[in-house]
C-alpha cells in the first residue's frame, strides 16, 4: 500500500486534518491523523492492518507468537494486524503513568512478540510498551505502525516496520512559524484526557 493510498483513506474518514494541533509529545503540527474517525470503520480498520501484517511478513518477522499493544491508540491496529498474522492480540494499559499487562494478559520469557501501534511520532508510547514487554521477559523482535511521523528518525529501540512514512513538521510550542502562532492550537488527541 503506497502512502497516497494509506492518506485517501485517512482523506476519506475526514481524518487528516489541518489547522494548529498540540501533539501528545506537547510539540505542534499543522497537520494532525485523527486515526480514531479512520479506525470506527472497520473495512478502512481492516484495509490497513491486512497490508501492515503483509508487510510485516515481508520484512521477515513472521516467526511470532503475539501482538502487544499499547493502550488506547494501539488496542483497535493491534487486534486487527494479530487477526492477518493469525496470533493473539493483547495490550497494555497506564496505571500510575507506567505501562504494565492487566486481564489476565501475559507474556511468556523469551516469547518473541511485536508491538504494534496506530502512528509513531516521537516513539514515546511505543518505546513504554516496548520497555513493559521486555521487563516481563519477552523478546520484542520489532514494532510496527500505520504512520510513522517522524520518517524512520524516532528511535524505539527495535526495528521499526510502517506502513507508510508521513513526515510533517513539528515545533517546540515557543518556537513557531508566524502562519502556525496565528491559528488557535487544539489538542484532539486522548492522552492527558481523565
Amino acid at each position: 500500500m503506497t502512502q497516497d493510498e494509506v492518506l485517501d483513506i485517512f482523506r476519506s474518514c475526514d481524518a487528516l486534518l489541518e489547522g494548529h494541533f498540540i501533539l501528545s509529545s506537547g510539540l505542534r503540527s499543522a497537520v494532525f491523523l485523527q486515526k480514531a474517525r479512520v479506525f470506527m470503520h472497520p473495512d478502512k480498520a481492516e484495509k490497513l492492518c491486512k497490508a501492515l501484517a503483509e508487510k510485516i511478513r515481508a520484512e521477515g518477522f513472521s516467526d511470532i507468537s503475539q501482538v502487544v499493544s499499547p493502550a488506547m491508540g494501539g488496542v483497535i491496529p493491534g487486534y486487527e494486524t494479530a487477526r492477518h498474522l493469525g496470533v493473539p492480540a493483547i495490550y497494555t494499559e497506564r496505571v500510575s503513568g507506567e505501562f504494565e499487562l492487566r486481564r489476565s494478559f501475559t507474556v511468556e520469557p523469551g516469547e518473541k512478540v511485536i508491538v504494534v501501534e496506530d502512528i509513531v511520532s516521537t516513539g514515546l508510547s511505543i518505546r513504554e510498551c516496548i520497555d513493559c514487554i521486555k521487563a516481563l521477559g519477552a523478546d520484542v523482535v520489532a514494532a510496527a505502525c500505520i504512520v510513522d511521523r517522524s520518517a524512520g528518525e524516532a528511535d524505539i529501540g527495535v526495528p521499526l516496520v510502517a506502513l507508510t512514512q508521513y513526515k510533517v513538521p513539528a515545533y517546540a510550542p515557543d518556537d513557531l512559524p508566524p502562519e502556525l502562532a496565528a491559528i488557535p492550537a487544539v489538542k484532539p488527541g486522548s492522552r492527558g484526557l481523565q
